[in-house]
């Protein structure tokens, strides 16, 4: 089970510095402590607060670069209250404008919304504004638009070169540059004030707008002709008009532009050609009203001039008025009669013309007006169901008309508006149809009774019948002009007394900030950005964070005792490791091994013999440094130590001391030598030390035999301690074979440099081989790793991939990126 285990950890070792393993194995998490290591978070944290102000200072600095060369957009708006309102009721008229006027949908706000954003209004706007032409000053990296400051106004003529930008550089206070692309060419030349610049079929003329004075002429300028197409485009991109509160029917209009003047002027303007708009088209609906009634006015007075001039005739021929009473009262039922079927005729033509509007689609001639509107007498009909359907067939057919602009005939929009209008023209035909039979049935029934009436009258003197058939159109044309005179009358007063109830509650004002960007939303973004990328910078650290760094970490992932903290030594830079505590006893450094021994005592008692095994995971742990300097401490204290280098396959304990390898370890295991032949002493009396002598093939076996026992107990009677340099763990097996001979197996770990995962393999090993007293030390520790001391050494060496190679584990991009922000 033992082999396993061993063989096992090795592979996981490999794994850990980059090796292969020969023997597959489940991979297992690196750390063993679990959850959130709040020292480690602590020191990147700590590490990383210079890159968090930095990207903090690159955040704000990236928003203020943003503020700087951002083209401010302003924004003017202005809150309007829509209605109407008659004066007609304060004349006595209220009832008859209510009968003239129909119903009239004010609050469709919606439709006004549309008004306003229609071409209508933009055409008066573009000639009520100069908006043809935008001038612009060049700045350093922004241009900024001179909306009724420039210093120059540009008239043009002929066939326009529209939005084509036109460069202007005054060279005095008298000429100009002006330069323009052309396929791709620039054209141009000098010119001088007020002089017609002929540039192909277009004539321009500069003119001056004030003195030129030296500021103008530091300065470049451009501007562009725009055409009604760009125009509208502007005008759509930027104007907004929306519903506020439907029930106060108030809408409000805004504009965003670069340059708050515009914007304000252009609301403005705005509500100015609305309220012109709104004025002409109640003007426009009154005067057709008005024509109608006129019409009817002629037509009524040329048929009763008629009618007075046939009863005239009459009694010019007959000499008298006088009719029998007898015939009074048939005279009587037949002017009611012919009353009743003249309006029944009326009613019959009036639906032929509806009908003929609604089969043409004109039922009115514009959007806005309603179907009473449009045809008054409809009234007369008094047929709510067929004026309903009238108004929704012309809802209706407007809606086509709009649809048609934007799709296509066979789009499905299109087509199903199509289907429903034919449906409500159907509806329409079939209620017109019904009332049309009925019309005529009752004038049928008319008629006949007219028949009865007429042959009673027959047998009447010829003369009574005469004047009372002559009487009859005559009163009925009276009536009928009077009450057109009535009408006319009425609307001539609705005319003068109606006023748009147009209020602007809050006119536009000169914008004072701008609406984007905002400042201090722009600032936050960058800060937000800058903290954002600062933590995402410590998370990122901290998850490649993979080495051990502190004391603390070495606690809370082995199960083995920490025997001590070893910090740098950065007195000198050594390429191998060498004896230093006797050349500064009073260091750090010694100071730190001094109280490793101490607790070596705790362990084991230096009354006794004692055998101390050194070794780590791999090379470049400070394995042979520990043990050369853990020796001569130890060798201070009076005590007789001996310091065997049983890393045969790559010995350095005899290059700490400056001596040769010729002989050691490996030939008395062969029996070469002796063990007093191998013996060489250092500087400290009671210090010596065996190398490894030359590499032998078989270093395992050599341990094994028998004849390292009987070394190990030769060394017992002449010394006090005798401590191994063992090779490294993770590399090869004779670690392990020696530490099982030994009292006191010390495990080296490396701050910094040591990953991880090996403080997991020195836990399987304490398991696999039940190594109880198995220390653990901290080497080349930081002022973290020693929480608050700052002392050290530097040095650099190790296996790496291979056991005789000097280099260090290969580092993986993962690994170069994190030293990288380290």
């Amino acid at each position: 089970m033992a082999v396993n285990e061993n063989a096992e950890l090795e592979s996981l070792i490999r794994n850990a510095t980059g090796g292969v393993s020969a023997v597959p194995v489940e991979s297992e998490p690196a750390d063993d402590g679990g959850g959130l290591d709040f020292d480690t978070l602590l020191m990147v944290v700590r590490r990383s607060l210079l890159w968090l102000l930095l990207l903090i200072g690159l955040g704000l600095t990236g928003s203020w670069l943003f503020l700087r060369y951002t083209k401010p957009v302003y924004k003017s708006s202005s809150l309007l209250k829509i209605d109407e309102k008659t004066e007609a009721g304060t004349l006595g008229l209220g009832g008859a404008m209510k009968e003239a006027e129909g119903r009239q949908s004010l609050n469709k706000l919606s439709g006004e919304v549309e008004l306003i954003k229609s071409n209508i209004i933009y055409r008066r706007l573009r000639d009520s504004l100069d908006l043809d032409v935008n001038y612009y000053a060049e700045g350093t990296v922004l241009e900024s638009e001179l909306y009724g400051t420039s210093p120059f106004r540009v008239q043009y003529d002929g066939e326009v070169l529209y939005n084509t930008k036109f460069n202007l550089r005054f060279k005095d206070a008298q000429f100009f540059h002006l330069s323009y692309q052309k396929d791709g060419q620039e054209q141009g030349g000098d010119y001088a004030l007020n002089q017609p610049i002929r540039l192909g079929g277009m004539t321009l003329r500069i003119l001056p707008e004030g003195k030129i004075d030296a500021s103008v002429i530091e300065r470049n300028y451009f501007f562009t002709i725009n055409d009604e197409a760009a125009i509208n485009a502007y005008l759509d991109r930027n104007l907004l008009v929306e519903i506020v509160n439907p029930d106060a029917n108030t809408i409000q209009i805004s504009f965003q532009d670069f340059s708050p003047s515009k914007a304000r002027a252009i609301v403005n303007k705005i509500d100015t050609v609305y309220l012109q708009e709104k004025i002409a088209q109640k003007q426009t609906a009154t005067a057709q009203t008005l024509q109608f009634l006129d019409q009817q006015l002629t037509e009524n007075r040329q048929s009763l001039a008629q009618a007075e001039e046939n009863l005239q005739d009459f009694a010019r021929q007959n000499k008298t008025y006088d009719v029998r009473a007898s015939i009074g009262e048939i005279t009587a039922r037949l002017e009611k009669q012919e009353e009743e079927r003249l309006k029944l005729s009326e009613k019959i033509r009036l639906l032929n013309e509806v009908a003929d509007l609604a089969e043409r689609g004109t039922i009115t001639s514009r959007e806005d007006l309603t179907v009473e509107q449009s045809i008054p007498a409809l009234a007369t009909l008094e047929n709510s169901q067929l004026s309903q359907q009238l108004g929704e067939l012309n809802d209706l057919q407007w809606n086509l008309r709009r649809l048609l602009r934007s799709y296509k005939e066979t789009t499905e929009a299109v087509q199903q508006q199509r289907e429903q209008l034919n449906f409500v023209k159907g509806n329409v035909r079939r209620t017109m149809r019904q009332n049309q039979e009925l019309l005529r049935s009752q004038l049928a029934a008319l008629d006949r009774q007219r028949n009865l009436f007429n042959s009673e009258l027959q047998t009447l003197p010829q003369k009574a019948t005469e004047l009372a058939r002559l009487n009859r159109p005559l009163e009925l044309y009276e009536k009928s002009y009077l009450m057109l005179m009535d009408k006319k009358v009425e609307f001539n007063i609705a005319k003068a007394g109606t006023t748009p109830d147009f209020q602007i509650l809050s006119p536009a004002s000169l914008p004072s900030a701008p609406i984007s960007p905002v400042k201090l939303m722009v600032y936050a973004i960058g800060l937000a950005s800058g903290i954002i990328l600062g933590l995402a910078l410590m998370a990122v650290r901290y998850l490649m964070h993979n080495t051990v760094t502190n004391v603390r970490e070495l606690e809370r992932a082995t199960s083995s005792s920490v025997l001590g903290v070893i910090p740098t030594y950065d007195k000198e830079k050594m390429s191998v490791s060498k004896l230093v505590v006797d050349k500064n006893p009073k260091s750090a450094i010694s100071e730190s091994i001094r109280s490793i021994r101490t607790n070596l005592d705790f362990i084991s008692s230096a009354k006794k013999k004692r055998l101390i095994s050194v070794t780590s995971t791999i090379s470049g742990e400070g394995k042979t440094f520990v043990s050369v300097n853990l020796a001569g401490i130890i060798a201070l204290s009076e005590q007789r130590v001996v310091l065997l280098d049983l890393d045969m396959r790559k010995p350095k304990v005899n290059l700490a001391f400056g001596a040769e390898n010729v002989k050691g370890i490996s030939t008395i295991l062969i029996d070469k030598h002796s063990i007093a032949e191998c013996i060489q002493h250092t500087s400290i009396p009671t210090l010596d030390f065996i190398s490894a002598g030359p590499t032998p093939p078989n270093p395992s076996e050599l341990i094994l035999s028998s004849r390292f026992d009987e070394l190990l107990a030769e060394l017992h009677k002449l010394y006090d301690v005798i401590l191994i340099d063992t090779p490294p763990v993770g590399l090869v097996t004779d670690g392990i074979l020696i530490m099982r001979k030994a009292d006191i197996p010390i495990y080296i770990v490396r701050a910094n440099y040591s990953k991880k995962a090996f403080l997991k393999n020195i836990n399987k090993l304490v398991r696999a081989n039940n190594f109880t007293r198995l220390s653990v030390i901290l080497n080349d520790a930081t002022a973290s790793g020693l929480y608050g001391y700052g002392y050290g050494y530097g040095y650099g060496y190790g296996y790496g991939q291979g056991y005789y190679e000097e280099t260090k584990p290969a580092d993986g991009k993962l690994t170069r990126l994190r030293k990288r922000f380290s």
